[in-house]
C-alpha cells in the first residue's frame, strides 16, 4: 500500500464513525429499568423508571405523559417524577413512575403495568425539521398474591368465625348511689304512708280511750265492791282523757257539745254519774249483780263505737 494511502484511509475510518455517531444521536432511544415481576401484595409500591433520550429537534410533548389523577384501578400510578437533563446532541428525560397496589385477590393474580405512549413533536420548523414520532414503552406483569391463605387454619383465633368481643364494662358506681338514695327515700316516704294510712288507722281504735278500757272490762269480772270501783275509775278516766279535763256530772252537756259523737249517749252519761255516786258516796254500797256488770260492758262499748265514729 502506498504510504499516501493511509493517511487517506484513516481520515475516512473518522469521518464514517463520526457520521454514524451523528446519525445514532439523531434517532430517539428509550430505555426502561423494569422492577421485578412477583413478590407483590396489597399496598407495596412499584417503581419503574423510563429514560428518553430525544435528539435535537425533537421535544416531548408533556400532554402524552401518563396521568397520576387516574383512579379505581386494581394497580395505580401514584406520583410521576419528571426530570429533563442536557446530553450530547439532544435531551435526556427521565420518568420515574410510583405505582401502588389496591387489590388483595384471593389467589395469586398477574396484573399489568399499563403501557406507555411518548409523543415527540418538533421543536423547529423548516425544510430539514424532523417529523413527529411515538415512542412506546410496553406493558409490565407483576403478581400479587392474596394476604391471607384462602382457608384459614383449624385453630382457635385463625377459623372463619371468631367469638363476639365483649362490650366495655361501663363504671356504674355513681348510678348505683343515686339508686341507692332514691331507693332510701322511696323507703322513708312509703313507711310514711304505711303509718298513716295503714298503721294509725289499725292502732288507734284499739287504744283509744274507751277501747283499751272495754277490752278490760270485757276480759275483767266486777263481781266485788272493789272490782266495780275499779272499772268505775277506769271509765270515769277514759272520760277525763277524752276531754282532756276532768269531767263531772254537770259538765255533761258541755262535753257532748264538745264531743258531738257522744250526743246520743246523753241520758247513759248521766246514768254513769249516778251509778258511780252510789258506789263511791252512799252509804251502803249495792251489792253487785251479773246485770250491773253487763251495763257496764254496754256503756263503755257504746262510749268505744262513739269514739270510732261508727255509733
Amino acid at each position: 500500500m502506498n504510504a499516501r494511502a493511509v493517511p487517506a484511509l484513516l481520515a475516512a475510518s473518522l469521518a464514517m464513525g463520526g457520521w454514524a455517531q451523528v446519525r445514532a444521536a439523531d434517532v430517539p432511544g428509550v430505555h426502561v429499568q423494569e422492577p421485578r415481576a412477583f413478590g407483590y401484595s396489597i399496598g407495596d409500591v412499584v417503581l419503574r423508571v423510563v429514560t428518553v433520550d430525544i435528539p435535537a429537534g425533537l421535544d416531548l410533548d408533556e400532554a402524552s405523559l401518563p396521568d397520576s389523577a387516574l383512579r379505581g384501578r386494581a394497580i395505580e400510578l401514584r406520583r410521576l417524577a419528571h426530570e429533563s437533563s442536557w446530553r450530547p446532541g439532544g435531551r435526556r428525560h427521565e420518568l420515574k413512575l410510583e405505582y401502588q397496589v389496591l387489590v388483595s385477590p384471593p389467589d395469586v393474580r398477574t396484573l399489568e403495568l399499563p403501557p406507555i405512549t411518548l409523543h415527540l413533536v418538533p421543536s423547529s420548523t423548516g425544510r430539514n425539521a424532523p417529523r413527529e414520532q411515538d415512542l412506546r414503552v410496553d406493558a409490565w406483569p407483576v403478581t400479587v398474591s392474596p394476604l391471607t391463605p384462602p382457608e384459614a387454619r383449624t385453630r382457635e383465633g385463625l377459623g372463619e368465625f371468631r367469638p363476639d368481643r365483649l362490650p366495655p364494662l361501663l363504671d356504674t358506681t355513681a348510678a348505683r348511689k343515686r339508686l341507692l338514695a332514691y331507693a332510701a327515700v322511696a323507703a322513708v316516704l312509703l313507711g310514711y304512708l304505711g303509718f298513716v294510712y295503714l298503721w294509725l288507722p289499725w292502732w288507734a281504735p284499739y287504744h283509744r280511750p274507751f277501747g283499751v278500757v272495754w277490752r278490760s272490762l270485757r276480759q275483767g269480772n266486777t263481781a266485788s265492791a272493789e272490782q266495780r270501783r275499779e272499772a268505775f275509775r277506769r271509765l270515769h278516766g277514759a272520760l277525763n282523757q277524752t276531754a282532756g279535763r276532768v269531767v263531772f256530772e254537770s259538765d255533761i252537756a258541755a262535753f257532748v257539745a264538745e264531743h258531738p259523737q257522744f250526743a246520743g249517749l246523753r241520758e247513759e252519761l248521766a246514768g254513769f254519774f249516778r251509778r258511780s255516786r252510789e258506789q263511791f258516796f252512799a252509804a251502803a254500797v249495792p251489792a253487785g249483780d251479773s246485770a250491773d256488770h253487763d251495763w257496764l260492758l254496754r256503756f263503755c262499748r257504746a262510749c268505744r263505737d262513739a269514739e270510732r265514729g261508727t255509733s
